[in-house]
């Protein structure tokens, strides 16, 4: 079985609405355990469990909020030499558009690959002109179906990917999946 922890930080809640989203993911891919924590209630132990995880924070002047980064300088630390070659992504939440989610989720990537964290971005379409390339990103809560549906792709990607190298099923290599991917299926 594989493991996935969505470690999150969120202040009006939609970085939280989108937690669930990629837990849902994530889930939807057979044989996951998946825990959803708050950057407040998870440990180091939470870490170390996991096979992936998923990070994400609101953007808060182009990077992540400082409660995030705060976890990963005081208590993911203790942990920095027994996480390396575990899969990640990020996700994040603006309060507008052009608001600096792309680089906040390069933000989270660089702690990731500090931590030895094989990060990983989703060459997916899930709806006209809506890729999580970098992470999952929006602005606001997630609203439309597209907007949900990238959540929940970056989960099921994270989940493939454990699925896939930790446990050698290879029915979940991305490549062959049967789900929508290309942009013209949406144009």
């Amino acid at each position: 079985m594989g493991n996935i922890l969505v470690l999150y930080h969120s202040n009006t809640g939609n970085t939280k609405k989108m937690a669930s989203l990629i837990s849902e993911g994530a889930s939807s891919v057979s044989e996951m355990e998946v825990r959803i924590k708050s950057c407040d209630e998870a440990t180091a132990a939470d870490l170390t469990w996991c096979h992936g995880i998923a990070m994400g924070s609101p953007t808060n002047l182009g990077s992540m909020a400082w409660k995030m980064k705060k976890w990963w300088d005081t208590v993911a630390v203790e942990k920095w030499l027994e996480v390396d070659g575990k899969f990640a992504c990020s996700f994040s939440s603006s309060a507008g558009w052009g608001g600096g989610n792309e680089t906040a989720c390069n933000a989270m990537a660089t702690v990731l690959l500090n931590f030895g964290f094989l990060y990983f971005g989703v060459t997916d379409y899930v709806g006209k002109g809506l890729t999580p390339h970098y992470g999952a990103v929006l602005a606001g809560e997630p609203r439309e179906e597209k907007e949900k549906e990238a959540c929940r792709r970056l989960g099921r990607r994270l989940a493939e990917w454990v699925a896939l190298y930790k446990e050698g099923r290879s029915e979940f290599n991305p490549l062959m999946a049967k789900y929508p991917r290309d942009p013209k299926h949406f144009s």
